[in-house]
């Protein structure tokens, strides 16, 4: 695998998330070809089964780490550029539709699990019936089943926590220290012919900053609770089931991004 985190530092972090989207379909493969060579066997040996466990565990343990990549890389591209971060020209207009402070919404991993579960039951629910396991997300115990239930309410609670903290931040762009500069600055403006004063610009730059501060605060909160939902939920299920998970994120998230691009391009065609 590409170590991309290093390279970062000397590129834009468009030209580095499209590196980082091969890695993400290069994984892909792998989890896809995993997942197809480790079918559930209730014969086998609990020597070969813990052979395999470990072998799927190393696997499920890189791709997370890919993740957490990607992440690092992130969280220095938003100390530089908080507001580039948050509407990201990398991603298309499809995926701005369902953006949640510059990311996906920590929530939505839970009905990704739920829905990929529900169609592999439906897939396998004779061998269920039968009693036979099946390995993957149609499998989950009743226990396995709790732990994502609490871990749900959890990453809703502290998503509600951030989205209201953003809530109160936006709104913070109305407080009086920007209405007042709004207004002293029309009237430096309509003074010196629409110029503003070097003073004054410096004295905007000053208040805008602290408000970029706040957003950067706010964006690092939101993507580690993206990481450490994505993370938990991986911990819970065994690590033929975690391949199974990564599998459904990764298609959804590159197939969303095709289509966008797909839509995109229709747009412009259209508009040209």
């Amino acid at each position: 695998m590409t170590n991309t985190i290093f390279d970062v530092e000397h590129e834009s972090f468009h030209n580095f998330f499209e590196c980082w989207l091969a890695e993400q379909d290069q994984h892909l493969q792998d989890l896809i070809i995993a997942s197809k060579n480790n079918l559930y066997n209730g014969n086998t040996t609990t020597t070969a089964a813990a052979n395999t466990n470990a072998s799927l565990r190393t696997l499920v343990e890189r791709v997370v780490k890919h993740y957490e990549q990607y992440y690092e890389a992130k969280s220095r591209w938003v100390k530089q550029d908080v507001l580039g971060m948050l509407s990201p020209s990398w991603t298309t207009s499809l995926e701005d539709a369902f953006l949640w402070i510059g990311g996906w919404r920590p929530s939505m991993a839970f009905h990704l699990f739920y829905s990929k579960s529900g169609l592999q039951l439906e897939a396998r629910l004779t061998e269920l019936i039968e009693g036979l396991g099946t390995g993957d997300l149609a499998d989950i115990s009743q226990h396995q089943l709790m732990q994502v239930d609490h871990l749900q309410r959890r990453t809703v609670k502290e998503e509600r926590d951030i989205t209201e903290k953003m809530a109160k931040q936006q709104e913070s762009v109305a407080d009086t220290s920007m209405v007042e500069l709004s207004h002293l600055i029309t009237e430096l403006m309509s003074a010196n012919g629409g110029q503003e004063h070097e003073v004054e610009e410096d004295r905007v730059e000053s208040v805008l900053a602290s408000k970029e501060q706040g957003l950067e605060e706010i964006l690092q909160w939101a993507d580690s609770l993206r990481l450490k939902t994505l993370k938990a939920i991986t911990h819970i299920l065994i690590p033929i089931q975690a391949v199974h998970f990564l599998i459904a994120a990764a298609e959804l998230h590159l197939r969303l991004h095709d289509w966008g691009k797909k839509e995109d391009a229709s747009s412009r065609g259209n508009s040209s």
